[in-house]
């Protein structure tokens, strides 16, 4: 039993049946909660997944933390520990936006095992000198 982060995307795909990455994030979420992996999110990345559901007002935004309880997805607040390695991790690597180095940054200093995401252009996680596993789906 490992403990998994997951980036918006993950979450964004599984809830919208017409996302490019639905059925990726269905399977990919059907085996963490197989192995009894813990999940967990940032909550920058949290954010991000309720930037859609905030078009449609508050109801929706409700939605979707009604579906991340019943996963259960732990939220991670972000701390200056989180902080700090953000701006490390953003700093070696030019290209990486800030919220995907947030939500990178959160999975290392949590110790999770793997992150899943579906942003295909960050790094691999060789090439960020990382001890988290990151599964691109």
């Amino acid at each position: 039993m490992g403990l998994t982060h997951l980036d918006a995307g993950v979450i964004i795909g599984f809830l919208d049946a017409n996302d490019a990455h639905h059925n990726t994030a269905r399977a990919a979420l059907t085996q963490i909660l197989e192995q009894g992996d813990h999940i967990a999110m940032a909550a920058s990345a949290l954010a991000e997944c309720l930037v859609g559901p905030a078009r449609k007002g508050d109801a929706s935004i409700q939605l979707v933390r009604d579906a991340l309880t019943q996963l259960p997805v732990k939220i991670v607040d972000l701390n200056s520990e989180i902080a700090a390695e953000a701006a490390r991790i953003r700093s070696r690597h030019r290209t990486l936006r800030l919220p995907d180095a947030l939500a990178i940054a959160t999975a290392v200093v949590s110790d999770a095992t793997q992150l899943v995401t579906t942003d295909r252009r960050w790094p691999t996680q060789h090439a960020m000198k990382l001890n988290v596993n990151i599964t691109q789906i």
